[in-house]
């Protein structure tokens, strides 16, 4: 199966998640860029809030697309050592990196927000999504994070993922939904119609457009207070 774009992973990922419809103790987060417009489905199928989880992948230094590990905001590292030692990366290049992705996460912490607090983790399920899981090694530093806010359960949710990972991360999330998991995986964007990168304006749209559409439907089921003349 190959998906459209992300929005159709979001759609065909949320029939996997329908028993999470209607909680008023859930939420989904995406993690940006790609995992937003995913999550953005999920939430709108399943009528919960959404948000984003700020995690940046921290690539090696002479090849960036192959992730040696990830930082999260509130600086939750994880680092994939087998590999850093294969390919003999020295110290100073793993703090380099590291340092340029946790300035990108302030830089998207303050744009996507614009204002608007991070939502309360404590207490709650957290349907965690991305557009796809590779290595999983950013899935599974934002659920390191995550856990430091003491959340009921994380919920790890991918449209699609390599099936070994999506078996290694079950050591880490309460449930791990891989729609797709195929045990000849690629890379995530071979099973992508349209794969092409989601902008920054992108995820600011539709965090505005779901926080706008959940604000409505607050204040639509809200009583009015009556007036007593």
């Amino acid at each position: 199966m190959r998906f459209a774009n992300r929005f159709h992973a979001g759609k065909a990922l949320a029939e996997h998640l329908l028993h999470f419809e209607n909680d008023l103790n859930a939420l989904v987060l995406g993690l940006p860029r790609g995992g937003v417009p995913v999550a953005f489905e999920v939430a709108e199928r399943l009528n919960l809030p959404l948000d984003v989880f700020l995690v940046r992948k921290i690539g090696v230094p002479f090849r960036r697309e192959l992730a040696m590990g990830a930082v999260s905001i509130g600086n939750i590292q994880l680092f994939n050592h087998e590999l850093i030692d294969q390919l003999s990366i020295g110290a100073r290049d793993i703090e380099e990196a590291t340092a340029r992705e946790a300035e990108e996460l302030n830089r998207q912490d303050e744009l996507f927000r614009h204002g608007r607090r991070a939502p309360t983790i404590k207490g709650k399920t957290v349907i965690l999504v991305d557009d796809g899981l590779a290595t999983g090694s950013t899935m599974a530093v934002a659920i390191k994070a995550l856990r430091l806010q003491n959340p009921l359960r994380i919920v790890a949710a991918v449209p699609v993922g390599a099936a070994a990972s999506c078996r290694s991360l079950a050591a880490d999330a309460d449930e791990v939904i891989c729609a797709v998991h195929p045990e000849h995986f690629i890379a995530v964007g071979t099973w992508y119609e349209d794969f092409s990168p989601t902008s920054d304006e992108e995820v600011i749209h539709l965090l505005d457009r779901s926080h706008d559409e959940l604000a409505f439907a607050v204040a639509a089921v809200t009583p009015r207070p009556i007036t007593q003349f």
